[in-house]
């Protein structure tokens, strides 16, 4: 059965930095792309960025610059290392998995964590 669970969210002051986590089990996920997605609260869930088995990588416009993945296949892990976090970077960041490695924010995201609440402060 696969698995993902995020960890490493919480409080964190306007400013400052976070590195949440996605432990991935239940099938070899170093041929997938993995991606993050946030949901804050009244709006849809959207895109924050992805990484493909070979390394290429997909980032939002409101991230780029600030947020950072990256992947430990030997782990089946996923990181999402957030700089210069903005109140309205507040959300459940969720973990997601495409077996065809498009990694796009298009592409078919088969498989979800039950997510980790970021929330930064002003």
């Amino acid at each position: 059965q696969v698995q993902l669970v995020e960890s490493g969210g919480g409080l964190v002051q306007a400013g400052g930095s976070l590195r949440i986590s996605c432990a991935a089990s239940g099938r070899t996920f170093s041929s997938d792309a993995i991606g993050w997605f946030r949901q804050a609260p009244g709006k849809e869930r959207e895109f924050v960025a992805s990484i493909r088995s070979g390394g290429n990588t997909y980032y939002a416009d409101s991230v780029k610059g600030r947020f950072t993945i990256s992947r430990d296949n030997a782990k089946n892990l996923v990181y999402l290392q957030m700089n210069s976090l903005k109140p309205e970077d507040t959300a459940v960041y969720y973990c997601a998995v495409d077996i065809y490695d498009l990694g796009s924010p298009q592409a078919l995201w088969r498989y979800w964590g039950q997510g980790t609440q970021v929330t930064v402060s002003s």
